[in-house]
């Protein structure tokens, strides 16, 4: 290893997962939040986790059970590295937050290994591990939390590709976090039963309004699509006081409000960061009426990708 880089730190950005009409496969980062993981390359042939500090510190250092530690055996395995990564993780993202808290931790030790790597591969590539690592929390293949991350902004993510969506810059979201904490399993669980056709017509038709009123800037297109009839029904009642929170940023002018990821963070899209301040001002406000304390995240739609710090 005496010409190769031996240790890097890299960010990856929280995500808003879903946005609502896009379950698991559209998604957009939110700048300000994230987590940084520092990986060294080592000699042995495995991965382990050393150390992880900040929001979160119970999480499982096994590596097979982390979403970090399990993307950088995807990595290992897929490019038959002769070397292993060792991996600390600094959590800035809660658990159970919807705000894409297992996710970062897999996109920025996937985005620092990739830095020590001989040959380092493009977002796209390091797509399938990232995947692989976050199914160790999710439970599942879908990429609507790590592809924003990747790639940055507003991203569609299907099984095996990445397209990023425009978006008009001054778009902006408020994304509101209160405390309390809904794992993923527990909000997929809602999901299940049975669904009416006709409402997958309607998420379908919702879908495509957002998607090309993104592409033309079009915001009298996403006032009319952001509206998810399939999953927030059954999820809305996991979230204490979600009708009056997006009630709340509906009235102080947002395009449309819904549950970010799995819950029980709730985002609101604006016209302008203006807009989205007002939005995430009446939200918490909302939720205080509640009784629940929140955290307010303003970001621009088209948010930041995960990047290499050092």
């Amino acid at each position: 290893m005496s010409g190769a880089r031996h240790e890097a730190r890299a960010f990856a950005p929280g995500s808003v997962g879903n946005v609502g009409v896009g379950f698991d496969v559209l998604g957009h980062s939110i700048a300000g939040i994230g987590d940084v993981a520092t990986v060294r390359r080592i000699e042995a042939p495995s991965v382990r986790i050393s150390a992880i500090r900040g929001a979160v510190t119970d999480l499982p250092q096994a590596a097979t059970r982390n979403t970090a530690g399990m993307a950088l055996i995807a990595l290992r395995e897929a490019l038959a590295l002769p070397f292993g990564f060792e991996i600390e993780i600094d959590k800035g993202i809660p658990l159970g937050s919807g705000l894409g808290g297992s996710a970062a931790s897999c996109v920025a030790a996937l985005v620092a290994a990739n830095a020590l790597l001989d040959a380092p591969l493009s977002p796209q590539a390091l797509y399938p591990h990232a995947l692989t690592g976050e199914a160790v929390a999710s439970g599942g293949r879908h990429g609507d939390n790590v592809g924003p991350m990747l790639l940055g902004g507003l991203v569609l993510a299907t099984a095996d590709r990445l397209t990023r969506i425009d978006v008009p810059a001054r778009w902006h979201a408020a994304v509101v976090h209160p405390h309390a904490v809904l794992e993923t399993r527990r909000a997929r669980e809602a999901l299940a039963g049975a669904y009416a056709l006709k409402e997958f017509v309607a998420q379908s038709a919702n879908l495509a309004q957002v998607l090309l009123g993104c592409e033309r800037g079009d915001a009298s297109l996403v006032r009319a699509g952001l509206a998810d009839v399939l999953v927030e029904p059954r999820r809305a009642p996991l979230i204490a006081g979600f009708a009056e929170v997006k009630q709340a940023a509906l009235e102080a002018g947002a395009m449309g409000a819904s549950i970010s990821g799995a819950g029980p963070s709730v985002f609101a899209w604006c016209e302008d960061e203006a807009t989205a301040q007002r939005a995430g001002a009446a939200m918490t406000t909302a939720f205080a009426a509640a009784g629940i304390g929140s955290d307010l995240h303003l970001t621009p739609i088209a948010g930041p990708a995960a990047e290499v710090l050092a």
